[in-house]
């Protein structure tokens, strides 16, 4: 559905990088009801990939009962829908991340609450 405005629509966008203290990064759970969108996190480009499953998601997901038994050498991440293999060593930066991204991750075996969204 296309919008017209009925009068000149300029203004400065709200969600800027500048506007944020490091840049937002939206990270999604695949099949986990019990979070209903991606959290937006900021977290700053030179952030290695690797801490997101051992630093910064668990203050986010870990109260989840699946979180504990996540294998992280086994997850799929999705980057804008398709398949994507980070590297784990490199910061968010380094794998392309930046401002606004979206990322997801399927964990294999583990799909909700006693296996709801099976």
């Amino acid at each position: 559905m296309s919008i017209v405005a009925l009068k000149p629509y300029a203004f400065p966008a709200k969600d800027a990088r500048e506007n944020f203290p490091a840049p937002l990064l939206f990270i999604g759970w695949e099949d986990h009801l019990m979070f209903g969108a991606p959290i937006a996190l900021p977290l700053p480009a030179d952030t290695p990939f690797g801490a997101l499953g051992s630093e910064v998601l668990p203050s986010t997901y870990g109260f989840h009962p699946d979180f504990a038994k996540i294998d992280w050498a086994k997850v799929e991440w999705f980057k804008s829908g398709q398949p994507w293999k980070p590297d784990q060593g490199k910061t968010l930066a380094e794998n392309g991340l930046k401002h606004k991204d979206v990322i997801r991750f399927r964990t294999s075996g583990l799909s909700g609450l006693n296996g709801s969204c099976n």
